[in-house]
């Protein structure tokens, strides 16, 4: 079964930065062949998703964090990162990988991002 650990989420202030990363285990199949994303999750609000890579590491970004997030990945760790640069309070949720589209039993505890002065 594949276990996905997020790390990296801090209390950062407005402006500053920071980088996720989420270490995989127990796929199936090559690493390198799964779409990959970057979800996340606001106090009261649906989990949305934040940014998504594929096997040609060509990326996709919701409108709210282009220009300012960067979704990146290491197939020989099994990693996927976001790179998040000039971070807004509305940034401030609990940040979770998995794939893209999402499989039910791989979410993981998420890491939790917190923007505020």
């Amino acid at each position: 079964q594949v276990q996905l650990v997020e790390s990296g989420g801090a209390l950062v202030q407005p402006g500053g930065s920071l980088r996720l990363s989420c270490a995989g285990t127990g796929f199936r199949y090559d690493y390198s062949a799964y779409v990959m994303g970057w979800y996340r999750q606001a106090p009261g609000k649906q989990r949305e998703l934040v940014a998504s890579i594929n096997r040609a590491r060509t990326t996709t970004y919701v409108d709210s964090v282009k220009g300012r997030f960067t979704i990146s990945r290491d197939n020989f760790v099994n990693t996927v990162y976001l790179q998040m640069n000039n971070l807004r309070p509305e940034d401030t949720a609990v940040y979770y990988c998995n794939h893209n589209p999402p499989q039910l039993d791989s979410w993981g505890q998420g890491t939790q991002v917190t923007v505020s002065s």
